[in-house]
């Protein structure tokens, strides 16, 4: 028996989420590492793992589980400990060997400009 008012709602169920794809997941653990401040796609995006409707900047796995990771870090971090870091975190996901490329250094933050010094002398 139906109340009265209540109709079904006529918009379809939502579209399903679809599973991480492994690149993904090696996207996101790469992001969590200290010192990492992005993924790099390359100058023309071509460094990337393609998706259907997305892709993955920065990221490219082969068909034999091994992982191409392009990153840009943080001002400051060092760059050796920082990419084992990266490769650490790779490795724990896939089958194969993990290859990480520093592309960039992200530019150390700026802060507010200091007074000019005063010219001349006092009088």
């Amino acid at each position: 028996m139906e109340r009265p008012g209540w109709s079904p709602d006529p918009s379809p169920p939502p579209a399903p989420t679809p599973e991480p794809d492994l690149a993904e997941l090696v996207a996101a653990a790469v992001r969590a590492v200290p010192g990492v401040a992005g993924l790099y796609g390359g100058l023309f995006g071509e460094v990337a793992t393609h998706l259907p409707g997305r892709r993955v900047l920065g990221v490219r796995i082969d068909d034999g589980g091994n992982a191409e990771v392009h990153v840009v870090l943080h001002w400051g971090h060092p760059v050796p400990a920082t990419a084992y870091a990266v490769r650490r975190a790779v490795a724990r996901l896939v089958h194969g060997g993990v290859h990480v490329v520093v592309d960039d250094i992200a530019a150390p933050p700026t802060g507010p400009a200091a007074p000019p010094a005063p010219q001349g002398g006092a009088t």
